[in-house]
């Protein structure tokens, strides 16, 4: 690799800067520095690259399509490296500390209550947790910007280390004033005449949803609307519209509460495992650990 034509990093940083602050003066005042050494790093930025990264259009600098691409790797460069200071804090305060990872739905629904009985079994260790998709998760663990994940979705990398965590399922579910609230069971065949609340393409339950679906040649469903979160759907299905597949471990008190009905669905289970995985790296890390054995413990492998 050329190392000579690396970016400067106060370059990426100054691009950052302009257009998330608007502007070359902007920019200048949130780095502490004049408007020249802007423009200075910009074009340095530039010519490292060989190629216009912003023009000057009705007064004001926008970003070429080039430049769009460098903005987004100099986001990149940035978050890592205040991933990367963060660790070196970690590690120079000691051994205290564990960067959690965990998909949407174990962030809504189980991780609460764990980081809470955590904090009060262990009260000189601290977690910091963040929520994201599975895939990015993956992502994070590999690259070493996060130290233990919950995931929905098996990782799959030589220096990432998993362990069966949960078995679950992902039902359907409706409102109980729902068509279907009186119903336990409908054909298969009646899948794609119901209209669908779900969550986004992206998400864990939809991944495997729609796996599973085309694995038996339904390779589509009338989807109403897509949703980021677990909880909003539950909300939308009290209007009584809807129905949507979600996670049994998220909708499990409110089937109980008698707030949901499950429907099942004849020849069909839709079966899961969620995984806790962490580095190979991080395999005697105390933290992590401790935080296994609470969440073992807190909630129970069936």
């Amino acid at each position: 690799m050329e190392y000579k034509s690396l970016p400067d990093l106060k370059a990426l940083a100054t691009l950052r800067e302009i257009v998330e602050r608007g502007g070359v003066a902007e920019a200048g005042r949130a780095m502490n520095v004049g408007q020249p050494a802007v423009t200075k790093r910009l074009r340095a930025l530039e010519r490292c690259f060989g190629i216009e990264l912003m023009v000057r259009e009705a007064g004001r600098l926008r970003l070429t399509t080039a430049g769009e691409r460098v903005y987004a790797f100099s986001r990149l460069v940035m978050d890592h490296q205040v991933e990367l200071l963060s660790d070196l804090n970690q590690l120079r305060a000691g051994r205290n500390r564990l960067r959690l990872a965990v998909t949407q739905s174990i962030g809504e629904q189980l991780l609460p209550e764990l980081l809470l009985a955590f904090s009060d079994a262990y009260p000189d260790y601290r977690i910091d947790s963040r929520v994201g998709y599975s895939r990015s998760i993956h992502t994070r663990l590999a690259t070493g910007l996060a130290d233990l994940a919950l995931t929905e979705i098996q990782p799959d990398h030589p220096d990432v280390l998993v362990q069966r965590w949960l078995d679950d399922e992902l039902i359907l579910v409706c409102a109980p004033h729902h068509v279907l609230g009186g119903s336990d069971q409908i054909a298969l065949a009646e899948l794609p005449q119901l209209t669908y609340v779900l969550r986004e393409r992206e998400s864990s339950m939809r991944i495997t949803l729609d796996r599973t679906l085309a694995d038996i040649g339904i390779d589509e469903l009338p989807i109403a609307m897509e949703v980021g979160s677990t909880d909003t759907i539950v909300e939308m299905l009290d209007r009584g519209r809807h129905v949507s597949f979600l996670p049994h471990f998220a909708v499990a008190a409110a089937i109980a509460a008698g707030e949901l009905h499950p429907i099942r669905i004849e020849g069909l289970r839709i079966k899961r495992t969620l995984w806790i995985a962490r580095t190979r790296a991080n395999l005697d890390n105390p933290v992590a650990e401790a935080f296994i054995k609470l969440i073992r413990e807190q909630v129970p492998d069936t």
